[in-house]
């Protein structure tokens, strides 16, 4: 567990933002630990339904499980309080990261401030224990934790390649082992379509997204923990085809960039951890298409490269980080080389790595991404050269690209990405040689 982190105080009506040290909280990860204060604290604890709302009033001595599923909770403190009054609030559906708590502590102080400061909480899967001492300290958190997501023993062990052109559109999939090898065609379901993005969600599902089957689509397919493709779903947000996806926030999604009608954007949409699509949110950086994503650093991701029309190679060399609340920054100047077509995919449990693709010729050139989002220099291509190919993450902290285009013909083969981001040769292809396809991680 990580230490206790300090609340993050809003200035009503400023903007200004200030973060409060570790001042008046007893508890830490060392010594007697978080977990047996916590039961320490709980024994006494008259425990409530579990609350829904967007607003409450919580009551001393009382715990809350605080589910913010569908919005955010506003809980309003009591007016008046003794010292060594308790409340507990757990956010029950690890998902306070999207949809979080504020605290109005009703006229009393909370950490020495007072009442002027709105106290807002926005961590997945937090416990917030707080304790009255007085008059000048108020409400004092303490236990301010994050915890584990134990049944999460794994992340995700198998990965699926699906959709594509072989010549023509189809929805065919192949599902990828935890050790890395491709099984034979499964026979597609949904919307054949070349061009689609996929990504992983809600810790051990996948998701397809988007494509083109002759016009561009904005149609959708879940996919299981067990790797079963869903029928369509309804699309969400601007059709288009080229685009890319990764994952964030360890359990959700989001899809970005693109073209449609000749049209690119930088436009994005977030997947929740329930594999729901949300609307469009404004782009931002370099409007591009036939660029790649993957995530990093266990909760984030980046969208890198692509096609944005500039220069004679049209190719593009920049990145753009996704924070662990799916925010999507402006550019950053990418090293190594600029490129269109190429795929990415996470290894290592917290890495990243993009490979291959086109600039004025077909590379296999490839480019670490380290926990933090900086990406390396050129690691020399090992494998074929070749564009419009897919990569996803398998066994837990291993990666493959798999398919594309080398110029002469479409291709089944596949590269192996071993857990420290060596790319191996050339694997025999297994299912059907196709380009234009996507590619996700799944199961736990």
């Amino acid at each position: 567990m990580s230490g206790i982190v300090g609340s993050k105080l809003n200035v009503r009506g400023s903007g200004i933002v200030a973060k409060l040290g570790t001042d008046g909280q007893a508890l830490t990860s060392s010594g007697v630990g978080v977990t047996a204060a916590f039961e320490d604290l709980a024994g006494g604890i008259s425990w409530q339904t579990i609350v829904t709302g967007s607003t409450m009033t919580a009551v001393a001595g009382n715990g809350y499980w605080v589910d913010t599923s569908s919005n955010a909770c506003t809980i309003t403190l009591p007016a008046s309080a003794s010292a060594g009054d308790t409340i507990i609030f757990t956010d029950y559906a690890r998902n306070w990261g999207t949809n979080g708590i504020t605290i109005d502590p009703n006229g009393l102080n909370y950490q020495s401030r007072d009442d002027t400061f709105t106290v807002e909480y926005g961590t997945d899967g937090m416990t917030l224990a707080i304790t009255y001492m007085d008059s000048t300290q108020g409400w004092v958190p303490t236990i301010d934790e994050a915890v584990a997501y134990v049944p999460y023993t794994t992340t995700t062990p198998y990965g699926i390649f699906g959709f594509g052109d072989d010549g023509s559109v189809t929805a065919v999939t192949n599902l990828v082992s935890n050790v890395g090898v491709v099984a034979t065609d499964v026979t597609g379901v949904g919307t054949a379509r070349y061009g689609p993005a996929g990504c992983e969600y809600g810790y051990d599902k996948g998701i397809f997204g988007f494509g083109n089957d002759g016009s561009v689509t904005a149609v959708t397919n879940l996919v299981s923990n067990a790797g079963v493709v869903a029928t369509d779903v309804t699309g969400v947000g601007t059709a288009r085809y080229a685009l890319a996806a990764c994952g964030y926030g360890e359990d959700k999604g989001i899809f970005g960039y693109g073209q449609y009608n000749g049209t690119k954007v930088s436009t994005t949409n977030l997947v929740s951890n329930a594999g729901v699509v949300a609307t469009d949110t404004t782009g931002v950086g370099t409007v591009r298409f036939y660029i790649a994503a993957c995530e990093y650093g266990g909760d984030k991701g980046i969208f890198g490269f692509g096609n944005d029309a500039s220069g004679s190679a049209h190719t593009a060399g920049m990145t753009n980080l996704v924070t662990n609340l799916g925010v999507v920054g402006s550019d950053v100047t990418a090293v190594g080389t600029a490129r269109m077509a190429l795929a990415a995919c996470s290894y290592g449990e917290d890495k990243g790595i993009f490979g291959y693709g086109k600039d004025s010729t077909y590379t296999a050139v490839t480019n670490l991404v380290s926990n933090a989002g900086v990406i390396a220099t050129d690691v020399t291509g090992v494998g074929s050269a070749r564009r419009f190919l897919t990569a996803c993450e398998y066994g837990d902290d291993k990666g493959i690209f798999g398919f594309g285009f080398d110029g002469s013909g479409d291709l089944s083969l596949t590269n192996l990405v071993s857990n420290v981001g060596v790319v191996a040769t050339d694997v025999t292809g297994v299912g059907t040689a196709r380009r234009g396809i996507a590619a996700c991680s799944y199961g736990n």
